[in-house]
């Protein structure tokens, strides 16, 4: 029996997931299991933060988040250093 490669999509719905998923299902193999998750629900939230997801759309390949998704997402220094948080000057 073949292995299976288990591959994870986390997806809020919108285009950009849309785009992912459709990418995901035209590259995998046929020993792949594609699974598509949607954040919307708690549990997959929870399972997603549990692999460091971020953002949408993530790929989580056998149990391990794709280099590609990881590491995005809000950044709290990085919106300081765009003016969040600043007064304006009056």
């Amino acid at each position: 029996m073949a292995a299976t490669r288990k591959i994870e999509v986390f997806s809020a719905g919108c285009a950009v997931c849309d785009d992912t998923v459709a990418l995901i299902n035209r590259i995998a193999c046929p020993s792949c299991e594609v699974l598509v998750l949607d954040m919307h629900k708690p549990e997959v939230a929870k399972k997603a933060g549990q692999y460091g997801v971020r953002s949408v759309p993530a790929v989580v390949i056998d149990g391990k988040l794709a280099d590609c998704c990881a590491g995005r997402g809000p950044d709290e220094q990085q919106l300081r250093a765009a003016g969040i948080g600043a007064l304006l000057p009056t």
